[in-house]
């Protein structure tokens, strides 16, 4: 469920993943986040869990993990990665076609207080729309939805023939694809997901995924700046003075 070419396994993918300094910085910084917007014994849902390295990260903070991904060879490396917390039950997998993901009855788990989704797997998504209506159906009542992205306004892709070809199409329709090596890989903008996420969440915040410190408003200028962008949902109707308020 990332939004790189992978690897042939599950343990050269779990390196690549980490081998630019600015990755990882962005990994620890999400994985402080997702520390900070739960509480130790809260289940948390790990979509598009990858090899498990945050996953790993919760469990050892005291979180109930629920981990998920459609790639056989990602699940096969994390329940190795994670065996320990699997076999005290901190953390559990769930690998399943992405279809059974959004249609199936029985979920480990049960209500999440907190969904995640590290190192951009919501950019593979076609339908954003339908998979909020699942998190709908998955989240606590209060509970969030905290996703790091590819930022559509990053100045480092400006040297790909394909950014420039789509410049327009971003400014027109706040999205658009290029080709990946299993699927599309979607830039969207924050006002896109805003509008995806609906009826169920709002978008309550969005900054870039190298800035450190209480969260606000992301200006043009941070999100060229960093090849992420972090965006935090919040169910629609509940109060912002609830658990998305923690952090402040």
């Amino acid at each position: 469920m990332n939004a790189v070419t992978r690897p042939t396994t599950g343990a050269e993918y779990a390196v690549a993943i980490c081998a630019e300094e600015s990755d990882r910085r962005c990994r620890a910084t999400f994985q402080q986040l997702v520390l900070e917007f739960s509480r130790p014994g809260d289940a948390l849902l790990d979509f598009g869990a990858g090899p498990g390295l945050d996953a790993h990260c919760y469990a050892e903070h005291g979180r109930r993990v629920v981990t998920y991904d459609v790639d056989v060879d990602m699940s096969r490396y994390l329940e190795t990665y994670c065996r320990e917390f699997i076999a005290a039950g901190s953390v559990t997998p769930w690998h399943a076609a992405y279809r059974q993901f959004l249609e199936a009855d029985e979920v480990p788990g049960g209500r999440f207080a907190l969904i995640t989704a590290n190192f951009a797997p919501l950019n593979l998504i076609d339908d954003v729309t339908g998979l909020f209506r699942r998190f709908a159906t998955l989240a606590a009542p209060d509970g969030l939805v905290l996703a790091s992205v590819l930022s559509p306004y990053y100045a480092g892709d400006a040297r790909y023939a394909w950014w420039w070809r789509n410049a327009a199409r971003l400014c027109v329709h706040g999205r658009y694809a290029v080709p990946g090596a299993s699927s599309n890989i979607w830039r969207r903008t924050p006002a896109d997901f805003a509008s995806a996420c609906k009826p169920h969440f709002h978008l309550a915040q969005a900054w870039a995924g190298n800035r450190t410190g209480v969260p606000g408003r992301a200006s043009w200028l941070h999100l060229a700046r960093c090849r992420y962008m972090f965006l935090l949902f919040r169910r629609a109707g509940t109060s912002p003075q609830g658990r998305a308020a923690r952090r402040a």
